[in-house]
């Protein structure tokens, strides 16, 4: 499985708008899901083995972060016809299954990704209160098909910094994932 990384933080530069819907059947914006401390949003999908090794991860840091005032809101955003793994009632499947503290929002035409200039799954932009990034790098060092011991928490210690300081870490170790599964070009 070939694996794609996102480029460098473009520190300052603005979120998106967008209005997607939920595995909970409501409609999110993103002033929905901003925090007062900053916003994580997360590019993710159902299928994709990098994904897989670190959801439960997603799910504790996730946790971690609302507590300290992190708004969080997960979108899966890959070609569901191509891909049906990553369809809407799969998507409320792992919802479930794994408890997601946070509104797991479904991009169907592939718009939000595109705006976000998303990339892979999972990618992770990290905004302060002002919603301008602050943060586009990994969650930790767990790799695929890997047995990892205890990580430092690289997502969760620079949003904790973004939360405190408005301000992400200068170095950022960029994630890796599978490519977004974009619909073919009508």
């Amino acid at each position: 499985m070939a694996s794609t990384t996102p480029p460098v933080c473009d520190f300052g530069w603005q979120a998106p708008g967008f209005t997607l819907p939920a595995t909970d059947g409501r409609s999110y914006r993103l002033e929905d899901v901003a925090g007062k401390n900053g916003t994580l949003v997360m590019f993710i999908c159902n299928h994709c083995p990098f994904v897989l090794a670190v959801v439960d991860k997603l799910v504790r840091d996730s946790r971690d972060l609302q507590a300290l005032g992190i708004g969080v809101a997960a979108i899966c955003s890959n070609d569901s016809v191509s891909y049906p793994q990553d369809s809407f009632e799969n998507m409320q499947r792992m919802a479930e299954e794994h408890e997601f503290p946070f509104p797991y929002l479904h991009d169907a035409e592939q718009t939000v990704a595109r705006s976000y200039e998303a990339v892979c799954t999972p990618d992770f932009f990290g905004f302060n209160k002002d919603l301008a990034l602050q943060y586009r790098g990994r969650l930790d060092a767990t790799r695929m098909g890997s047995e990892a011991g205890d990580l430092r928490r690289d997502l969760f210690e620079a949003m904790k910094q973004v939360a405190e300081t408005g301000k992400g870490p200068e170095e950022q170790i960029p994630s890796i994932g599978c490519s977004i599964k974009w619909k073919e070009e009508q």
